[in-house]
């Protein structure tokens, strides 16, 4: 079992406040993922958890036991660090079985057990290595590979791909997410890289200085943000917001044109992601724009435009868009992936 349960927890460094009574349950075997800016407390909740932080106010339940005022040994999880903290004079097979051989365990078991976590991230060639032998992206295994052979309650990843070429991160996701389907065990996950929050997570938390902003799916998130802080930081290129007044059923975007709206609420502001804005010619769609720069990447191009009043977009197009710097054209906004935001950041709907 592994449930992570957190009511109400607080953490306080003298008279700031940096987790602001956060309520979260992880079920077990769930995969979550804390994802937020730099300073938004994700690290340091994932601490609170792992009881390397103090929990000022609240409570930390592990299957239902309170373990809020329990040292780290206590709790049964374990840690993954962005840093590797190998042994560099033990080999790949000792750095994985330390923590079983003085926790005094025979040495029967700890084969036994560093070998099917050897099996599990295809570590078998290298156990007699030291690890100045392996590159990054197998160093960060044989770590995990340390966390595996404990047979945590659940594993805590505090950015463990951070330090990682941008091949390699993309090798060790895969790595994680073969790891998570093997085992079946509960982790939480710690990343400011949306990408890894998008394609590792069953649930995503977004913080925002120190509470959740929203949580959900990973396609919950993007198809249906909770407020604009949520719209703009999941998605790359980023959603485009741009203001907008409602009334009498429609919107109307300044400097620009508009089309019908059905919210509960007034709007100020419309969002719509890249992928959903075609080029059209002047005159046609929601607004007119010239073109800036186009980033050619392959399979995909992105249009940067600028709207006047509107400021500066992003198209997101297929790869064989042809449309010069200077040019003046039509965005096409696709009606029914609108959102809006109200004064307070809210969606509207």
């Amino acid at each position: 079992m592994g449930q992570i349960e957190l009511r109400a927890t607080e953490k306080w460094f003298g008279d700031l406040q940096v987790i602001k009574g956060v309520d979260l349950t992880i079920a077990d075997g769930e995969f979550v993922v804390f994802v937020g800016p730099s300073g938004c407390g994700k690290s340091t909740l994932l601490r609170m958890i792992g009881g390397l932080e103090e929990t000022s106010r609240g409570q930390i339940l592990i299957d239902g036991r309170d373990v809020t005022d329990q040292p780290p040994y206590k709790r049964g999880l374990t840690m993954v660090f962005q840093s590797y903290a190998l042994y560099p004079h033990m080999s790949v097979r000792d750095n994985m079985g330390f923590s079983l051989k003085t926790a005094g365990r025979p040495r029967a078991e700890i084969d036994a057990k560093v070998d099917e976590a050897a099996r599990v991230l295809r570590l078998e060639p290298y156990l007699d290595r030291r690890p100045k032998a392996l590159s990054g992206g197998q160093r960060q295994r044989v770590a995990i590979g340390r966390s595996i052979v404990r047979d945590p309650t659940a594993f805590l990843f505090d950015e463990p791909l951070s330090n990682l070429d941008a091949a390699l991160r993309v090798e060790m996701r895969y790595e994680i997410a073969k790891l998570h389907q093997n085992l079946a065990a509960t982790m939480i996950y710690v990343t400011h890289d949306q990408v890894e929050a998008m394609t590792l997570a069953d649930r995503i938390v977004v913080l925002e200085f120190g509470t959740i902003a929203q949580v959900g799916t990973p396609k919950d998130l993007y198809r249906s943000p909770a407020n604009l802080f949520v719209a703009q930081f999941i998605g790359s290129p980023s959603m485009n917001i741009v203001p907008c007044v409602t009334e009498a059923g429609a919107y109307r975007l300044e400097g620009g044109r508009g089309g019908p709206f059905d919210g509960p609420r007034p709007a100020v502001k419309l969002g719509i992601r890249p992928e959903h804005i075609t080029i059209g010619a002047e005159g046609e769609g929601q607004c007119d724009a010239t073109v800036d720069v186009l980033e050619y990447l392959g399979a995909d191009s992105y249009i940067i435009v600028d709207a006047g009043p509107l400021g500066q977009m992003t198209i997101r197009s297929h790869g064989d868009e042809d449309v010069r710097p200077g040019t003046r054209v039509g965005l096409v906004f696709d009606p029914d992936r609108l959102h809006f935001f109200d004064s307070a950041g809210l969606a509207v709907r």
